[in-house]
């Protein structure tokens, strides 16, 4: 079975303590390329093109980096064991859906309020992600799953 555990920096290590034992894992991380845009945008928006000043924007570039290194290894660590690990960049939910196609499972925390039950414990990119995924969703509590009266009430009816 090849399973694909999607790597956020919410929720990550359950996603990871869901994984099978016994399947094939891919890590997938994704790094949101729009945040690059926005610092190399504001950067050139506000001194203009050819300033001395290094740009800020490939700073960010490089910690998002090693910050993505990092969760990556904390995640393989955490398996305890060899698995693959897929670093993309782009749209995080159409780079997750993309790189689900093929695998057995897809292995998704919840990303939103997770203080009660409902779909806004999904935030918009998990949300994209199992509407989306082309194979099955395994999709998993960041913690305890909170308790069943937490739904809100049924709408009222005439």
């Amino acid at each position: 079975m090849r399973v694909l555990v999607w790597v956020a920096e919410d929720g990550w290590q359950a996603a990871v303590d869901a994984a099978p034992h016994d399947a094939e894992l891919t890590l997938v991380h994704v790094h949101p390329t729009d945040l690059d845009d926005v610092t190399h945008g504001a950067f050139s928006g506000l001194f203009g093109r050819g300033h001395a000043d290094p740009d800020p924007g490939d700073r960010v570039e490089s910690i998002a980096s090693q910050a993505e290194s990092e969760l990556l290894a904390a995640a393989a660590e955490r398996i305890g064991r060899p698995v693959e690990q897929l670093r993309l960049s782009g749209r995080v939910e159409r780079e997750v859906v993309a790189a689900a196609e093929g695998f057995d499972l897809l292995i998704v925390a919840r990303d939103g309020d997770t203080s009660r039950l409902g779909p806004k414990s999904l935030g918009k990119h998990a949300r994209f992600v199992v509407d989306h995924a082309p194979c099955p969703v395994l999709l998993v509590w960041p913690g305890p799953a909170p308790a069943v009266e937490s739904i809100p009430p049924p709408p009222r009816t005439h």
